[in-house]
């Protein structure tokens, strides 16, 4: 099964690309349909909670249940149930690491079809090693297969924040400094890069930096520094610069739907 699903995951990166409406959409009421039924752990922190909301909003302008219920690991999810929780720390993405692979080994190996965890912006500094980070994301999520071979794990790009701006902004720049959160979103594309290049194509992506950095009429946001264009958060998704507003929980939330509803339907058909 792994390997009918790495073949259908090349369909799972950049759906928002296109920017679906998610009023009366019946794309939407499918793809709940699809995931309804399934059992999914998803280990997170704020920007989580962003989507959570999200998808719980499409499901009730749907008419649609949708089962999400706050847990401590994916033990005890039962069919039918999209389970989360947090994951410890902010500010220490090792840390989180190891929570989510607590949660998926305690016992026997974990009965969910779907597992995934997020990282947070507030886990990426000017001086985060992205590399180093990754290459432990990676042996994680290496261990996590092979301990748990009924699940199928979608990996998760790092959300980015909006950059400073007005005059300090311009300030800072005249005089070679980087207006706030320029660096910190170079280490995220960082990191975010080496993910795509390792599992896009291969395993299921949800590209969540890749809709922030996206408006809806398909156009991209980035900042200039040091010669590279780095993808920013669009101001049109959030209220505060970093956790989604409205239209950011819904877009993102519509994605992570189609992501998961894929994977569904290629586990159904890889049994038949």
């Amino acid at each position: 099964m792994s390997a009918m699903l790495g073949l259908a995951a090349a369909t799972l990166v950049g759906v928002g690309a296109d920017a679906r409406a998610v009023d009366g959409d019946s794309k939407v009421r499918t793809d709940l349909g699809d995931v309804a039924g399934r059992r999914i752990y998803f280990g997170h922190q704020s920007v989580g909670w962003n989507i959570l909301d999200g998808l719980k909003k499409l499901a009730a302008r749907e008419g649609m249940a949708l089962n999400v219920v706050e847990a401590a690991g994916p033990l005890a999810v039962a069919p039918g149930t999209f389970a989360h929780g947090n994951v410890e720390e902010n500010g220490n993405p090792a840390r989180k690491l190891e929570s989510f692979g607590r949660a998926m080994t305690s016992g026997q190996p974990s009965p969910v079809d779907i597992a995934f965890v997020k990282f947070c912006y507030v886990d990426f500094g000017t001086d985060t090693d992205s590399a180093q980070l990754f290459s432990r994301y990676t042996a994680t999520l290496a261990d996590l297969k092979a301990r748990n071979p009924g699940t199928t794990f979608v990996h998760v790009t790092t959300p980015l924040t909006t950059v400073q701006g007005g005059p300090k902004a311009l300030l800072k720049r005249t005089v070679g400094r980087a207006p706030g959160g320029v660096r910190e979103n170079a280490r995220r594309e960082e990191y975010n890069a080496l993910l795509r290049q390792a599992y896009a194509g291969r395993e299921p992506v949800f590209d969540l930096a890749g809709l922030e950095s996206t408006r809806e009429d398909g156009s991209k946001v980035s900042v200039e520094w040091s010669g590279k264009h780095i993808p920013v958060l669009a101001t049109e998704y959030t209220d505060d610069g970093g956790h989604l507003n409205e239209a950011g929980r819904l877009r993102a939330a519509r994605e992570l739907l189609a992501v998961l509803a894929a994977v569904s339907r290629t586990a159904r058909e890889a049994v038949r």
